[in-house]
């Protein structure tokens, strides 16, 4: 991989990002949306838990809805590959548009169903799967590269505000009525697909790229090309892999410390704004993308940001309590946005075009697949051992297996990637 002197390069001339109207206009429909979907997942389990007092029903709506997204997204990077993004986009934005005005209509109508609900889990994940890789190419799209790491880091306050307001946000509109969430995520989805109707953006699919997308997506194997070549690439594969790691141990590190803090008295609500420390950490970090960037190689940073939540995982089991919790996730997070562009950076400009979506997707589909599997570790663990004592395996689980990463050059001598 091509070193530069600096990954932050302006060119003279460019409009500032905060002029970009389409990058805002999209940055503002992914907001809306990202928001819709943080409410919708904590009022849905709670609808469904209200309706039916059973826990099982209620943990069924984000298994059908990550099952969805998991199943369906390697075919989602295709499409995006293969279609026009913005007509994807589009689509998918208007099948979530429906889907929440469905449910929405049925509880005011007092005629919606058990049924109806993981239907609309599914469709909900499916669109994700869709959308998602569609909408992340869409806000790369209409920035020049020297302000990716900008634009990026505005979208890392996206994720971590949505994650950080949804949960209570969803919660004060249960409190108005079973039918207010619902309508809040109805108005999300209309503004997020507004945005998709209102911005043309390059869909990587007209004209320069037509040859590259017309193979891409359609040939033999299409499906699993993008995953094919992450894992082929020495620094992708590395850098995807550990960072599949983190997400593993991550999810298991939190169902550790919620039964950690169960155990030591502390209420569901303190439990809960314990919990808020990692989206916390995240809004700290976003700020600090081009700093750590400018200051850090790749590999390097990817290294530090693992290490240090190798290390952090301890700190709970040392120390119990919410605000030792909340400090050790809010540390632990301040490395992620920075780690989270630098594997966007990497693919975005490492990938050809033909198979960004792909690419994109097979990270998504990977990324998201570990955390289910660190929770269902974690809770075998548990079963079978008190929390102190797995948050200490679970830190030398994840130092075993960057150890030998670290003391190789491989991954410590990679550099930037020539724009």
């Amino acid at each position: 991989m091509t070193v530069t002197e600096n990954p932050t390069t302006v060119v003279p001339g460019t409009v500032p990002l905060r002029r970009n109207r389409r990058f805002q206009t999209l940055w503002a429909g992914s907001a809306a949306a990202m928001l819709g979907t943080c409410v919708a997942d904590t009022a849905y389990p709670l609808l469904l838990l209200a309706m039916t007092g059973s826990p099982t029903l209620a943990g069924a709506f984000g298994a059908v809805q990550f099952g969805a997204s998991v199943l369906f997204g390697l075919h989602g990077g295709a499409v995006a590959d293969r279609h026009d993004r913005r007509r994807v986009l589009i689509v998918a934005d208007t099948v979530r548009l429906l889907t929440a005005l469905s449910v929405a209509a049925a509880l005011l109508a007092h005629r919606l169903t058990v049924p109806h609900t993981l239907l609309a889990a599914a469709a909900i994940g499916a669109t994700m799967a869709y959308g998602g890789p569609a909408r992340m190419l869409a806000l790369r799209a209409v920035v020049p590269p020297e302000q990716l790491r900008q634009a990026l880091s505005q979208d890392e306050l996206r994720v971590n505000g949505a994650a950080l307001a949804g949960p209570p946000l969803a919660g004060l509109l249960l409190g108005l009525g079973r039918a207010v969430p619902f309508l809040a995520t109805v108005l999300a989805s209309a503004a997020a697909l507004g945005a998709s109707i209102a911005v043309r953006f390059d869909s990587g699919t007209t004209d320069e790229a037509a040859d590259g997308a017309a193979d891409g997506g359609k040939e033999k194997g299409a499906l699993f090309a993008g995953l094919r070549y992450l894992l082929t690439d020495p620094t992708l594969r590395a850098t995807v892999l550990v960072t599949v790691a983190l997400n593993l141990a991550g999810s298991a590190m939190l169902l550790a410390v919620m039964v950690l803090l169960r155990d030591h008295g502390t209420s569901e609500a303190g439990t809960g704004l314990a919990l808020t420390g990692e989206a916390v950490g995240g809004l700290l970090g976003a700020p600090l993308v081009t700093r750590l960037h400018r200051t850090l190689a790749p590999g390097v940073l990817l290294l530090a940001v693992a290490w240090s939540a190798a290390l952090l995982f301890l700190v709970p089991a040392l120390a119990v309590g919410p605000v030792v919790v909340f400090a050790a996730l809010a540390a632990m997070s301040l490395g992620v946005p920075a780690l989270r562009v630098m594997l966007d950076v990497l693919v975005f400009q490492q990938v050809p075009e033909a198979m960004r979506g792909r690419a994109v997707a097979a990270t998504m589909t990977l990324l998201m697949a570990g955390l289910p599997v660190g929770t269902m570790t974690a809770g075998l663990l548990l079963d079978h051992l008190p929390a102190t004592t797995v948050l200490p395996l679970l830190a030398a689980l994840l130092a075993a297996g960057l150890l030998p990463l670290t003391l190789g050059r491989s991954l410590r001598g990679t550099g930037w990637p020539k724009a």
